[in-house]
Protein backbone atom coordinates (compact mmCIF):
# COMPACT_ATOMS: atom_id res chain seq x y z
CA UNK A 1 0.00 0.00 0.00
CA UNK A 2 1.51 3.07 -0.62
CA UNK A 3 2.01 6.14 1.44
CA UNK A 4 -0.35 9.13 1.68
CA UNK A 5 1.88 11.91 -1.18
CA UNK A 6 2.67 14.60 1.91
CA UNK A 7 4.00 11.58 3.82
CA UNK A 8 5.84 10.27 0.98
CA UNK A 9 7.25 13.70 -0.34
CA UNK A 10 8.53 14.42 3.76
CA UNK A 11 9.94 10.91 3.94
CA UNK A 12 12.49 11.86 0.84
CA UNK A 13 13.01 14.91 1.94
CA UNK A 14 14.08 13.28 5.47
CA UNK A 15 16.06 10.78 4.01
CA UNK A 16 17.67 13.47 1.60
CA UNK A 17 19.24 15.82 4.88
CA UNK A 18 20.21 12.16 6.73
CA UNK A 19 22.32 11.24 3.52
CA UNK A 20 23.87 14.70 4.27
CA UNK A 21 25.32 13.61 7.80
CA UNK A 22 28.36 16.02 8.10
CA UNK A 23 29.35 12.79 11.30
CA UNK A 24 29.70 10.37 7.69
CA UNK A 25 31.75 12.64 5.65
CA UNK A 26 33.82 14.16 8.31
CA UNK A 27 34.81 10.26 9.10
CA UNK A 28 35.68 9.17 5.92
CA UNK A 29 37.88 12.42 5.02
CA UNK A 30 39.61 12.61 8.49
CA UNK A 31 42.92 14.37 8.60
CA UNK A 32 45.93 13.00 10.33
CA UNK A 33 46.55 14.34 13.82
CA UNK A 34 49.63 16.46 13.82
CA UNK A 35 52.67 14.39 15.37
CA UNK A 36 53.61 17.25 17.75
CA UNK A 37 51.43 20.24 17.07
CA UNK A 38 48.02 21.58 17.97
CA UNK A 39 44.64 20.58 16.32
CA UNK A 40 42.14 24.19 16.04
CA UNK A 41 39.13 23.75 14.74
CA UNK A 42 37.09 26.81 12.51
CA UNK A 43 34.18 27.53 10.93
CA UNK A 44 30.91 29.12 9.84
CA UNK A 45 27.50 28.04 8.33
CA UNK A 46 24.31 26.60 9.25
CA UNK A 47 25.43 23.61 9.99
CA UNK A 48 28.77 24.65 11.40
CA UNK A 49 27.75 23.58 15.01
CA UNK A 50 26.78 20.45 14.35
CA UNK A 51 30.24 19.75 12.14
CA UNK A 52 31.61 20.52 14.91
CA UNK A 53 30.15 17.72 17.20
CA UNK A 54 30.49 15.24 14.60
CA UNK A 55 34.48 16.19 14.77
CA UNK A 56 34.43 15.92 18.34
CA UNK A 57 32.87 12.95 18.70
CA UNK A 58 35.65 10.71 16.37
CA UNK A 59 39.00 13.29 16.61
CA UNK A 60 41.07 11.11 18.54
CA UNK A 61 43.07 13.80 20.08
CA UNK A 62 42.77 17.06 21.82
CA UNK A 63 41.76 20.13 19.94
CA UNK A 64 39.53 23.73 20.40
CA UNK A 65 38.25 26.66 17.97
CA UNK A 66 35.47 28.70 17.37
CA UNK A 67 32.37 28.06 14.67
CA UNK A 68 29.79 30.44 13.98
CA UNK A 69 26.19 29.39 13.27
CA UNK A 70 22.84 31.27 13.21
CA UNK A 71 21.31 32.22 15.92
CA UNK A 72 18.97 29.45 17.07
CA UNK A 73 21.22 26.85 15.06
CA UNK A 74 23.91 26.08 17.66
CA UNK A 75 24.38 22.86 19.68
CA UNK A 76 26.38 21.17 22.69
CA UNK A 77 30.25 20.85 22.08
CA UNK A 78 32.50 19.30 24.08
CA UNK A 79 35.83 22.12 23.59
CA UNK A 80 35.00 23.84 20.27
CA UNK A 81 33.00 26.78 21.69
CA UNK A 82 29.97 27.82 19.40
CA UNK A 83 29.35 31.53 18.35
CA UNK A 84 25.49 32.42 16.98
CA UNK A 85 24.87 35.45 14.45
CA UNK A 86 22.86 36.79 12.05
CA UNK A 87 21.54 35.75 8.90
CA UNK A 88 21.37 36.15 5.78
CA UNK A 89 21.97 40.01 7.17
CA UNK A 90 25.48 40.52 8.84
CA UNK A 91 25.03 41.57 12.49
CA UNK A 92 27.89 42.90 15.08
CA UNK A 93 28.19 39.26 17.01
CA UNK A 94 28.86 37.61 13.34
CA UNK A 95 31.56 40.62 12.80
CA UNK A 96 32.98 39.90 16.00
CA UNK A 97 33.59 36.01 15.61
CA UNK A 98 35.27 36.87 12.44
CA UNK A 99 38.00 39.00 14.14
CA UNK A 100 38.24 35.85 16.70
CA UNK A 101 38.63 33.15 14.04
CA UNK A 102 41.38 35.19 12.31
CA UNK A 103 43.39 35.83 15.38
CA UNK A 104 42.72 31.85 16.25
CA UNK A 105 44.92 31.17 13.21
CA UNK A 106 47.07 33.60 13.06
CA UNK A 107 48.89 32.44 15.78
CA UNK A 108 49.24 29.14 14.79
CA UNK A 109 52.81 27.71 13.36
CA UNK A 110 53.59 25.26 10.88
CA UNK A 111 53.01 22.46 13.14
CA UNK A 112 49.99 22.91 13.59
CA UNK A 113 47.04 22.18 11.59
CA UNK A 114 43.69 23.89 11.28
CA UNK A 115 40.70 21.85 10.46
CA UNK A 116 38.55 24.13 8.77
CA UNK A 117 34.35 23.34 8.49
CA UNK A 118 32.17 25.61 6.33
CA UNK A 119 29.11 25.13 5.27
CA UNK A 120 26.45 27.48 3.46
CA UNK A 121 25.53 30.44 5.45
CA UNK A 122 28.88 31.39 6.01
CA UNK A 123 29.09 34.47 4.07
CA UNK A 124 26.48 36.62 5.74
CA UNK A 125 27.78 34.84 9.63
CA UNK A 126 31.65 36.13 8.77
CA UNK A 127 30.88 39.86 7.97
CA UNK A 128 34.20 41.16 7.70
CA UNK A 129 34.41 44.92 5.46
CA UNK A 130 37.68 46.40 4.76
CA UNK A 131 40.00 48.59 6.48
CA UNK A 132 38.16 51.95 6.03
CA UNK A 133 34.45 50.38 6.12
CA UNK A 134 31.68 49.93 8.09
CA UNK A 135 29.78 46.43 9.49
CA UNK A 136 27.06 48.92 7.82
CA UNK A 137 28.46 49.01 4.78
CA UNK A 138 29.07 45.43 4.36
CA UNK A 139 25.35 44.60 5.22
CA UNK A 140 24.09 47.38 2.58
CA UNK A 141 26.23 45.24 0.18
CA UNK A 142 24.41 42.62 1.60
CA UNK A 143 21.08 43.54 1.27
CA UNK A 144 21.30 44.99 -2.10
CA UNK A 145 22.87 41.45 -3.41
CA UNK A 146 19.40 39.36 -1.94
CA UNK A 147 17.47 41.62 -3.34
CA UNK A 148 18.97 41.58 -7.10
CA UNK A 149 18.13 37.92 -8.33
CA UNK A 150 21.90 36.74 -8.87
CA UNK A 151 22.87 33.34 -8.56
CA UNK A 152 24.81 32.46 -5.00
CA UNK A 153 27.85 31.82 -7.13
CA UNK A 154 27.82 35.75 -8.48
CA UNK A 155 27.22 36.99 -5.11
CA UNK A 156 30.01 35.25 -3.54
CA UNK A 157 32.23 36.86 -6.16
CA UNK A 158 31.49 40.54 -5.06
CA UNK A 159 31.52 39.14 -1.39
CA UNK A 160 34.77 37.34 -0.98
CA UNK A 161 36.61 40.81 -2.78
CA UNK A 162 34.69 43.22 -0.19
CA UNK A 163 36.11 40.67 2.54
CA UNK A 164 39.20 40.73 4.68
CA UNK A 165 38.45 37.00 5.65
CA UNK A 166 36.61 35.56 2.16
CA UNK A 167 38.55 34.72 -0.68
CA UNK A 168 40.96 32.36 1.09
CA UNK A 169 42.31 34.98 3.61
CA UNK A 170 41.80 33.17 6.49
CA UNK A 171 43.82 30.26 5.28
CA UNK A 172 46.19 32.58 3.87
CA UNK A 173 46.67 34.22 7.64
CA UNK A 174 48.08 31.09 9.39
CA UNK A 175 51.25 29.01 8.96
CA UNK A 176 49.52 26.29 10.34
CA UNK A 177 47.94 23.38 7.87
CA UNK A 178 44.67 23.76 6.93
CA UNK A 179 42.33 20.92 5.77
CA UNK A 180 38.86 22.35 4.88
CA UNK A 181 35.93 20.20 5.14
CA UNK A 182 32.66 21.60 3.28
CA UNK A 183 29.46 20.78 3.05
CA UNK A 184 28.60 21.95 -0.68
CA UNK A 185 24.91 24.29 -1.05
CA UNK A 186 26.33 25.31 -4.31
CA UNK A 187 25.51 24.01 -7.59
CA UNK A 188 28.23 22.52 -8.76
CA UNK A 189 29.78 22.08 -5.74
CA UNK A 190 32.42 24.42 -6.14
CA UNK A 191 34.27 24.90 -2.91
CA UNK A 192 35.61 27.87 -3.01
CA UNK A 193 31.94 29.38 -3.40
CA UNK A 194 30.91 27.90 -0.66
CA UNK A 195 30.59 30.79 2.01
CA UNK A 196 32.46 32.93 -0.07
CA UNK A 197 35.59 30.56 0.52
CA UNK A 198 37.19 31.80 3.97
CA UNK A 199 39.94 28.39 3.26
CA UNK A 200 39.78 28.14 -0.14
CA UNK A 201 40.73 30.26 -2.79
CA UNK A 202 39.41 30.83 -6.25
CA UNK A 203 40.68 32.37 -9.57
CA UNK A 204 37.84 35.49 -9.85
CA UNK A 205 39.16 38.85 -9.92
CA UNK A 206 37.83 42.03 -8.71
CA UNK A 207 37.15 42.96 -12.66
CA UNK A 208 34.83 39.59 -12.39
CA UNK A 209 32.91 41.22 -9.29
CA UNK A 210 32.90 44.74 -11.04
CA UNK A 211 30.73 42.98 -13.76
CA UNK A 212 28.55 41.23 -11.63
CA UNK A 213 27.94 44.58 -9.75
CA UNK A 214 27.03 46.36 -13.48
CA UNK A 215 24.75 43.29 -14.75
CA UNK A 216 22.68 43.32 -11.96
CA UNK A 217 22.89 46.74 -11.54
CA UNK A 218 23.43 47.38 -7.97
CA UNK A 219 23.12 50.88 -6.70
CA UNK A 220 26.24 50.65 -4.49
CA UNK A 221 28.12 53.25 -2.76
CA UNK A 222 31.10 55.23 -4.78
CA UNK A 223 33.17 54.50 -1.86
CA UNK A 224 32.69 50.30 -2.24
CA UNK A 225 33.25 50.83 -6.24
CA UNK A 226 36.07 52.42 -5.44
CA UNK A 227 37.43 49.91 -3.34
CA UNK A 228 36.65 47.32 -6.07
CA UNK A 229 38.22 49.21 -8.27
CA UNK A 230 41.31 49.14 -6.07
CA UNK A 231 44.17 46.63 -6.39
CA UNK A 232 43.24 46.57 -2.63
CA UNK A 233 40.17 44.17 -3.22
CA UNK A 234 42.83 41.60 -4.85
CA UNK A 235 42.13 37.91 -3.54
CA UNK A 236 44.99 35.51 -3.04
CA UNK A 237 45.10 33.56 -6.20
CA UNK A 238 45.02 29.16 -5.41
CA UNK A 239 48.48 29.41 -7.15
CA UNK A 240 49.86 31.44 -4.31
CA UNK A 241 52.72 29.24 -2.51
CA UNK A 242 50.66 30.03 0.90
CA UNK A 243 48.29 27.34 -0.31
CA UNK A 244 50.68 24.80 -0.95
CA UNK A 245 50.19 22.51 1.98
CA UNK A 246 46.73 22.69 2.15
CA UNK A 247 43.52 20.55 0.77
CA UNK A 248 40.08 20.60 0.92
CA UNK A 249 37.23 18.11 0.92
CA UNK A 250 33.75 18.34 -0.11
CA UNK A 251 31.94 15.71 2.17
CA UNK A 252 28.60 16.01 1.55
CA UNK A 253 26.34 17.40 -1.56
CA UNK A 254 23.00 17.99 -3.85
CA UNK A 255 23.56 15.04 -5.94
CA UNK A 256 24.42 12.21 -3.37
CA UNK A 257 21.30 13.51 -1.72
CA UNK A 258 19.21 13.36 -4.55
CA UNK A 259 20.38 9.89 -5.07
CA UNK A 260 19.51 8.74 -2.04
CA UNK A 261 15.97 9.82 -2.36
CA UNK A 262 15.34 8.85 -5.66
CA UNK A 263 16.10 4.84 -4.28
CA UNK A 264 13.87 5.65 -1.41
CA UNK A 265 11.32 6.66 -4.32
CA UNK A 266 11.74 3.05 -6.02
CA UNK A 267 11.95 1.29 -2.70
CA UNK A 268 7.52 2.89 -2.50
CA UNK A 269 6.57 1.51 -5.95
CA UNK A 270 7.99 5.25 -8.18
CA UNK A 271 10.36 5.42 -10.98
CA UNK A 272 12.45 8.22 -9.77
CA UNK A 273 14.25 10.70 -12.38
CA UNK A 274 16.99 12.89 -11.19
CA UNK A 275 16.12 16.40 -13.44
CA UNK A 276 19.32 17.84 -12.16
CA UNK A 277 21.42 19.02 -8.88
CA UNK A 278 22.57 22.51 -9.83
CA UNK A 279 19.56 24.05 -11.12
CA UNK A 280 19.71 28.12 -10.59
CA UNK A 281 17.23 30.84 -11.71
CA UNK A 282 14.48 32.82 -10.74
CA UNK A 283 11.89 31.01 -8.21
CA UNK A 284 8.92 31.48 -10.69
CA UNK A 285 10.15 30.54 -13.43
CA UNK A 286 12.36 27.24 -12.64
CA UNK A 287 8.68 26.32 -11.11
CA UNK A 288 7.19 27.35 -14.29
CA UNK A 289 9.32 24.83 -16.13
CA UNK A 290 9.25 21.58 -13.66
CA UNK A 291 5.48 22.18 -14.13
CA UNK A 292 5.27 22.03 -17.64
CA UNK A 293 7.13 18.99 -17.62
CA UNK A 294 5.28 17.13 -14.75
CA UNK A 295 1.95 18.17 -16.56
CA UNK A 296 3.42 16.49 -19.78
CA UNK A 297 4.21 13.53 -17.56
CA UNK A 298 0.58 13.74 -15.97
CA UNK A 299 -1.32 14.00 -19.31
CA UNK A 300 1.09 11.90 -21.49
CA UNK A 301 2.96 10.13 -19.76
CA UNK A 302 6.36 11.44 -21.28
CA UNK A 303 9.14 11.91 -21.29
CA UNK A 304 8.70 10.06 -18.17
CA UNK A 305 6.04 7.17 -17.40
CA UNK A 306 3.60 7.69 -14.30
CA UNK A 307 3.89 6.79 -11.76
CA UNK A 308 7.00 8.86 -11.66
CA UNK A 309 8.90 11.22 -8.89
CA UNK A 310 11.01 13.80 -10.41
CA UNK A 311 13.69 14.96 -7.82
CA UNK A 312 15.94 17.99 -8.30
CA UNK A 313 18.08 20.63 -6.07
CA UNK A 314 20.04 23.64 -7.06
CA UNK A 315 19.82 27.13 -5.49
CA UNK A 316 16.85 29.94 -7.06
CA UNK A 317 16.74 33.13 -6.37
CA UNK A 318 13.75 35.78 -5.99
CA UNK A 319 13.96 39.18 -7.57
CA UNK A 320 12.40 41.91 -4.96
CA UNK A 321 9.99 43.75 -7.23
CA UNK A 322 9.68 46.45 -4.48
CA UNK A 323 6.36 44.84 -3.05
CA UNK A 324 6.33 44.35 0.85
CA UNK A 325 5.28 40.92 0.54
CA UNK A 326 7.35 37.80 2.82
CA UNK A 327 8.52 34.47 2.15
CA UNK A 328 11.49 32.73 0.67
CA UNK A 329 13.06 31.13 -2.76
CA UNK A 330 11.58 27.93 -2.05
CA UNK A 331 7.91 28.84 -1.08
CA UNK A 332 7.90 31.52 -4.12
CA UNK A 333 8.71 28.30 -6.12
CA UNK A 334 5.87 26.43 -4.52
CA UNK A 335 3.47 29.26 -5.40
CA UNK A 336 4.10 29.84 -8.50
CA UNK A 337 4.30 25.59 -9.18
CA UNK A 338 0.80 25.35 -7.46
CA UNK A 339 -0.58 27.82 -10.12
CA UNK A 340 1.11 25.97 -12.94
CA UNK A 341 -0.63 22.48 -11.99
CA UNK A 342 -3.76 23.71 -10.65
CA UNK A 343 -6.43 21.11 -10.84
CA UNK A 344 -4.09 18.28 -11.67
CA UNK A 345 -2.99 15.01 -10.06
CA UNK A 346 0.32 16.34 -9.18
CA UNK A 347 2.00 17.41 -5.09
CA UNK A 348 5.06 18.23 -4.55
CA UNK A 349 7.39 19.47 -1.95
CA UNK A 350 9.99 22.33 -2.18
CA UNK A 351 12.43 23.28 0.80
CA UNK A 352 15.62 24.18 2.01
CA UNK A 353 17.74 21.23 3.26
CA UNK A 354 19.06 23.34 6.42
CA UNK A 355 15.24 23.62 7.26
CA UNK A 356 14.68 27.47 6.77
CA UNK A 357 14.00 29.14 4.06
CA UNK A 358 15.36 32.87 3.51
CA UNK A 359 14.65 34.18 6.98
CA UNK A 360 11.24 32.85 8.06
CA UNK A 361 10.63 30.18 10.42
CA UNK A 362 9.72 27.24 7.52
CA UNK A 363 11.65 25.68 5.14
CA UNK A 364 9.38 25.30 2.45
CA UNK A 365 5.87 24.03 1.73
CA UNK A 366 3.69 21.27 0.04
CA UNK A 367 1.52 22.09 -3.02
CA UNK A 368 -1.04 20.06 -4.99
CA UNK A 369 -3.56 20.05 -7.53
CA UNK A 370 -5.96 21.84 -4.35
CA UNK A 371 -4.05 24.22 -3.63
CA UNK A 372 -4.84 27.21 -5.82
CA UNK A 373 -8.67 26.34 -4.90
CA UNK A 374 -8.11 26.85 -1.20
CA UNK A 375 -6.52 29.69 -1.83
CA UNK A 376 -9.27 31.24 -3.55
CA UNK A 377 -11.68 29.68 -0.66
CA UNK A 378 -9.47 31.48 1.84
CA UNK A 379 -10.40 34.96 -0.04
CA UNK A 380 -6.78 35.03 -1.32
CA UNK A 381 -5.78 35.57 -5.05
CA UNK A 382 -2.62 33.20 -5.58
CA UNK A 383 -1.42 35.49 -9.18
CA UNK A 384 -1.47 39.11 -6.69
CA UNK A 385 0.64 37.52 -4.15
CA UNK A 386 2.94 35.87 -5.95
CA UNK A 387 3.06 39.65 -8.14
CA UNK A 388 4.26 40.95 -4.45
CA UNK A 389 6.53 38.15 -3.45
CA UNK A 390 4.50 37.28 -0.63
CA UNK A 391 3.97 33.33 -0.64
CA UNK A 392 4.29 34.03 2.85
CA UNK A 393 0.75 35.23 3.45
CA UNK A 394 -0.68 32.25 1.12
CA UNK A 395 0.68 29.19 2.70
CA UNK A 396 0.32 30.82 5.94
CA UNK A 397 -3.18 30.54 5.47
CA UNK A 398 -4.08 27.16 4.33
CA UNK A 399 -1.20 25.64 6.43
CA UNK A 400 0.76 23.89 3.98
CA UNK A 401 4.18 25.28 5.06
CA UNK A 402 6.71 22.49 5.89
CA UNK A 403 8.45 23.24 9.33
CA UNK A 404 11.14 20.30 9.99
CA UNK A 405 13.05 23.04 12.39
CA UNK A 406 16.70 23.46 11.91
CA UNK A 407 18.52 19.84 10.16
CA UNK A 408 21.97 20.63 10.78
CA UNK A 409 23.07 20.41 7.29
CA UNK A 410 22.85 22.75 4.07
CA UNK A 411 22.96 21.10 1.01
CA UNK A 412 20.38 23.75 -0.85
CA UNK A 413 17.34 23.55 -2.50
CA UNK A 414 15.17 20.22 -2.18
CA UNK A 415 12.33 19.66 -4.77
CA UNK A 416 10.09 16.87 -5.11
CA UNK A 417 6.90 16.28 -7.40
CA UNK A 418 4.78 13.40 -7.27
CA UNK A 419 2.83 11.86 -10.60
CA UNK A 420 0.42 9.45 -9.97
Amino acid sequence: MKLPHRNLLEMLYRSAVEAADPLTGIRHHLPVPPAHGRTVVVGAGKGAAQMAAALESIWPAPLDGIVVTRYGYGCVTRSIEVIEAAHPVPDRAGLDAAKRLFEKVSQLSSSDLVIALICGGGSALLPAPPDGFRLEDEIALNEKLLASGAPISAMNVVRKHFSTIKGGRLAAATDARVVSLIVSDIPGDNPAFVASGPTVPDASTRHDALAVIDYYKLDLSPAVIAYLNSPLADAPFPTSPVFARHEHNVIASAGVSLEVAARVAREHGYTSYILSDSIEGESRDVANVHAAVAREVALRDRPFRTPAILLSGGETTVTLRGADGKGGRNSEFALAFALAIDGYDISALSADTDGIDGSGPHAGAFIDGTTIRRLRASGLDARQLLARNDSFSAFEAIGDFFSPGPTGTNVNDFRAILID
